[in-house]
């Protein structure tokens, strides 16, 4: 089963062709005729049951009836015997002008293949077709473009159906036709080597189909599979399958990268000059996609890869092909455990939403994936034989992570939710284990290699044991039953847990399809979650800060002091100052300015001074600021001598040249008891430049006092838990804790 054998039937084809052809031109006489194999069969290679696609040539000098005899008696021998036939009859003349205005037609030309009759007229006809098709490229291949989208769109993706369209399908046969006419057009090189082994495989699998089956049938149904794996000797119908799907991919991958050159090529000749931006250290965009800047030592840095990625996520653009191809052969390994940037630089590309998706892909064609996870190996394109999935095991985690990251305000803790996400179905393909209990156990290395804490790792192995104990508890059990809320929160101890786990059930079922997602099983799971909610505590504000002994009598001292330590490629700023209204917005504006990007802070006021405590990363064009001179420029903010709004602005204009992502909007909570000494104000959003001094400036300006703040960016989403008080220090009242905290929310929109 293989190329020989389609030659062969082709030859044999042909052969009898060649017969029928001489047996019939008595009755052409002297006017020139010949048979052209076109389409599928013009490229040599038949499958058992394909059509033979042939057009009969001709000069124009036979007669209507001479013609119509000469077609039936190189038709109908082959029709009697039960062949299937496409077949047309043209001039030159007709064939140069339908080929014009059927895009279809002139693909099919394109690999037309002389098999007898008057050569010179093939010769020329065949000239017609290619040159017509170089000049004029730029009016088919938008056609050849919207033909392969609308197939994807009724079809779907081949790689992910359960009964796939061998030849249809995206990713299919119909689209390697497509790359090969691309390239006929000159417009842009196609590497065909990428595909050579994904094309001999979707073929030999076709003609498995065609003879297990006895039709010519593309569709590979349930019903064939396993029939079609004996016969072409794997293991079973799952590595079949499997097999399928990475093919599939590897040229759905080839035909995106193609079009997007071709964009590329598009947009160069509206833009004679070719812009670089620098996004950040050895990071760049060209001709509309992210690149490693030329030059940039990839060695030196293990953790290029994910900012590479993360930044063409988030910003909504492909991460160059040839940037993953250097990164597969250059990246260094990544550090174990992972340090906390590279941690976050992937919870950034998760939470990225369906922009991650391209990106994600890119990375997994190259190798990267594997690279960084050695578990993804296994989970490369495993079918899910399933008539409730619809995608592979991979395809379909990376669909939860992609409505998980719809999900991030809802949770306290998005980056725990993206990464379960991503890994919930990471124990599937064991068929000797339950996929849930075998893949916690498989999460627990995973994430400590990875750099989470203890506390971390055992919530993640807990989400991945528990992924679907809310939709099968909701949808079995009796909700009115008290056992029924004992039985979860037994499993499910916090408020915090729970919300993690609800927003993943949902993730979950929205990415697995309607037939598993209800308006009603979601209706049962927020039933329950909220019963389960009443039985627990509630959840818990973020601790404040614990102060040493030390700051205590630095505060004590009431005098400003500034600290400033690198360590790991971030730094550490420590602050204690005599408090003062204004303060907090002060300092976030201090860092902003000096292009530190905070990635967590702490504060804390004590007597009458405020201890702060913040973890930043530095702009890469800038050096760092002497603990001196933050000194300096906090005294000049504070005395009103800096306009942190117009600095913030300018850098916030730097940033929006940049395209961006979709993101959820900015969600403000007022919690009015959970402390009886202050009132607590969460802000969840998509982290942006001057951030914090935003949310600092409009609680000041409200006459409100932060006696505390907990400051976290996990990925590309902060998370800001803020202690406020009235000014004589006693919590605000509820009204007006609510009525701040939708003026607030009004305000980061």
């Amino acid at each position: 089963m293989g190329t020989r054998e389609r030659r062969d039937r082709s030859n044999s084809v042909d052969a009898e062709l060649i017969g029928l052809f001489r047996a019939a031109q008595t009755l052409s006489g002297t006017a020139k005729v010949t048979l052209v194999a076109v389409g599928g069969y013009g490229n040599g290679e038949l499958s058992p049951g394909s059509d033979i696609d042939i057009l009969i040539l001709h000069d124009g000098l036979l007669t209507e009836n001479d013609l119509s005899g000469f077609v039936n008696a190189l038709l109908y021998p082959l029709w009697d015997s039960g062949r299937a036939v496409d077949h047309s009859v043209r001039t030159r003349a007709q064939t140069r002008e339908t080929a014009s205005s059927d895009v279809k037609v002139a693909m099919g030309l394109l690999d037309s293949r002389f098999i007898c009759g008057d050569r010179d007229l093939f010769e020329v006809t065949a000239n017609d077709a290619n040159e017509e098709w170089r000049k004029s490229a730029k009016r088919y291949i938008p056609q050849v473009r919207e033909l392969s989208r609308e197939r994807s769109n009724r079809i779907g993706e081949l790689a992910y159906l359960l009964e796939p369209d061998l030849k249809e399908a995206r990713g299919g046969l119909r689209d390697i036709t497509a790359l090969r006419a691309i390239a006929k057009s000159g417009l842009v090189v196609i590497t065909f080597d990428r595909i050579s082994n994904s094309e001999s495989i979707l073929r030999n699998v076709r003609d498995a189909l065609h003879i297990v089956s006895g039709r010519n049938r593309d569709q590979l149904r349930f019903i064939e599979q396993d029939k079609v794996a004996r016969y072409l000797n794997y293991k079973d119908a799952d590595e079949l399958m499997s097999e399928v799907a990475k093919a599939a991919r590897a040229v759905d991958y080839l035909l995106e990268l193609t079009w997007h050159r071709l964009d590329q090529i598009q947009s160069k000749r509206f833009f004679n000059r070719e812009k670089t931006v620098r996004v950040e250290r050895g990071l760049v965009i060209e001709s509309g996609e992210l690149r490693i800047e030329s030059g940039y030592e990839i060695t030196a840095d293990p953790i290029v890869g994910l900012r590479a990625a993360a930044a063409a996520a988030q910003l909504g653009i492909p991460l160059s092909i040839d940037t993953c191809i250097q990164l597969a052969a250059e990246l260094p390994p990544m550090p174990t455990p992972w340090p906390r940037v590279a941690r976050e630089e992937l919870v950034t590309l998760i939470g990225a939403g369906a922009n991650m998706v391209r990106v994600w892909e890119a990375l997994d064609q190259e190798g990267l994936i594997e690279k960084w996870i050695p578990e993804w190996t296994h989970l490369r394109s495993l079918p899910q034989r399933n008539v409730l999935h619809r995608h592979t095991v991979d395809r379909h985690m990376v669909e939860t992570a992609v409505h998980a990251a719809a999900l991030t305000r809802k949770v306290h803790r998005p980056d725990l939710l993206l990464f379960a996400a991503l890994f919930h179905d990471v124990g599937k393909g064991f068929p000797d284990h339950d996929h849930s209990d075998f893949g916690a156990t498989l999460m627990a290395p995973l994430a400590e290699r990875l750099g989470f804490d203890s506390a971390d790792v055992a919530t993640l192995i807990l989400l991945v044991k528990e992924h679907l104990l809310l939709s099968a508890i909701a949808t079995r059990r009796d909700l009115d039953d008290p056992a029924t809320i004992s039985n979860v929160i037994e499993k499910i101890p916090s408020a915090e847990l729970l919300e993690l786990l609800h927003a993943l059930s949902v993730a979950d079922g929205e990415a697995t399809g309607r037939a598993a997602w209800s308006d009603w099983k979601a209706t049962l799971v927020n039933n329950l979650v909220n019963r389960c909610n009443a039985a627990l505590e509630g959840i818990t504000p973020a601790n404040q800060l614990e102060l040493t002994d030390i700051q205590i009598r630095a505060a004590e001292a009431g005098e400003l002091k500034v600290d400033l330590i690198e360590k790991e490629g971030e730094y550490l700023v420590e602050i204690i100052a005599p408090d003062s209204t204004g303060l907090l917005a002060t300092i976030a504006g201090v860092l902003s300015i000096t292009r530190f990007d905070v990635r967590s802070a702490r504060t804390r006021s004590h007597g009458k001074s405020a201890v702060m405590t913040w973890v930043a990363q530095l702009d890469d064009h800038v050096s760092p600021p002497t603990p001196r001179k933050l000194l300096e420029l906090i005294q000049s903010g504070l005395a009103g001598q800096i306009d942190f709004s117009e600095k913030i602005a300018g850098r916030v204009r730097s940033y929006q040249k940049f395209p961006g992502i979709p993101v959820p909007p900015p969600v403000v909570t007022a919690i009015t008891d959970a402390t009886t000494q202050a009132t607590v104000i969460e802000v969840r959003m998509h982290d942006r430049p001057g951030l914090l001094y935003t949310i600092a400036t409009a609680v000041t300006s409200a006459k409100i006092d932060i006696k505390a703040a907990i400051v976290s960016t996990l990925g590309a989403e902060a998370f800001d838990t803020l202690y406020v008080t009235q000014v004589d220090g006693s919590p605000l009242e509820p009204e007006r804790a609510i009525e701040f905290a939708r003026g607030l929310e009004a305000r980061l929109k």
